[in-house]
């Protein structure tokens, strides 16, 4: 190690020298939309970030639109997959919670999970995994389309609204409803909501628990669907 060098320093200019691989472009990539999101993720940040030229990833990546098919695809191997000939619901209820810590983790892939026209290998296992749950179950392949949009529109469109969210857990939710909420909510002119914002902060509400509440509820139903459709 040369005189001031640091720990850092040599971990750093190691992982610029390691070799350019489609792994290691892909990897990089994505953690790179983690930290900044993804619009402005080009191959030319990408370059920088991996110590290379720009025209040298071409050799791994052939294009942004690669890029983000490979990115999606790491993302869909991180979650779960649900297991068929057992109890669906639960199957799919895990799949569904992992989806939805994944997604929290890589918020950038959220408007792009559904919309690759190439998907990746662990994309397509995910997806027979989730078909082959929903039809040895019984579903029809008609009532198991059904299922698979109804599961990830309730999905994708929580964890979007998650993103959004001024506060992080329900701790940040009881400090901001006295401070900034209620202020704005008189009884007077909002009767309910300062209700609704008053008992929330009164007892143990926590905002984390809508997701479960509202899976069950979409679970519950697509079994009485399912049935019905025998």
């Amino acid at each position: 190690m040369t005189a001031g060098a640091t720990d850092g320093d040599t971990a750093s200019a190691s992982a610029s020298s390691a070799p350019l691989s489609k792994e290691r472009v892909l990897r990089t990539a994505l953690a790179l939309a983690d930290a900044e999101g993804i619009t402005g993720l080009t191959m030319r940040r990408l370059a920088r970030e991996l110590g290379a030229g720009a025209m040298s990833l071409y050799h791994h990546i052939r294009s942004k639109e690669e890029l983000l098919d490979g990115m999606v695809d790491l993302v869909f191997a991180e979650l779960t997959l649900p297991e068929s000939g057992g109890d669906w619901r639960a199957a799919m209820r895990a799949e569904a919670v992992s989806a939805r810590e994944v997604l929290a983790r890589h918020r950038w892939a959220i408007p792009l999970m559904e919309s690759r026209t190439t998907p990746g290998p662990a994309n397509l296992r995910h997806r027979e995994a989730v078909t082959a749950t929903l039809r040895t179950a019984g579903f029809s392949v008609r009532m198991a389309t059904h299922a698979n949009w109804l599961l990830n529109s309730y999905v994708y469109g929580h964890a979007l609204q998650e993103a959004g969210l001024p506060f992080a857990d329900a701790t940040e939710l009881g400090d901001m409803i006295p401070e900034v909420y209620l202020p704005q909510l008189p009884a007077e002119q909002y009767p309910y909501l300062h209700e609704s914002a008053t008992q929330l902060m009164a007892g143990d509400y926590d905002p984390a628990d809508e997701f479960t509440y509202g899976l069950d509820l979409v679970l519950d139903a697509l079994e009485r669907a399912r049935i019905a459709d025998e």
